[in-house]
């Protein structure tokens, strides 16, 4: 049994930061990929950022420049460092884990979402 748990969303106003957090528990044998998706009401779900294992990562063009993804493989977790956030970045967040559970056998895991508010 593998769960992922966001956290450390809420209320902001423009230009504000905060910084967002998601832990891997159960049974893992190795993280690979890792990523931020962001989902608004009436739309598609959208990659925000992915972070490898080894670390390299790429952004949305919306948040370049603006968010940071990074990881602790130790501790199982990643975090979302988001700055100067803008009111087009109001949406549900969601982490997701690409997980080898056994020797041999992997699965894609998604977390439940943590609420992100960007007032104007």
């Amino acid at each position: 049994q593998v769960q992922l748990v966001e956290s450390g969303g809420g209320l902001v106003q423009a230009g504000g930061s905060l910084r967002l957090s998601c832990a891997a528990s159960g049974t893992i044998r190795i993280i690979n990929d890792m990523e931020w998706y962001r989902q608004t009401p009436g739309k598609q779900r959208e990659l925000v950022a992915r972070i490898t294992r080894d670390g390299s990562t790429n952004y949305a063009d919306s948040v370049k420049g603006r968010f940071t993804i990074s990881r602790d493989n130790a501790k199982k977790m990643m975090y979302l460092q988001m700055d100067s956030l803008k009111p087009e970045d109001t949406a549900v967040y969601y982490c997701a884990a690409s997980i080898r559970y056994t020797l041999t056998a992997s699965a894609d895991y998604w977390g439940q979402g943590t609420q992100v508010t960007v007032s104007s």
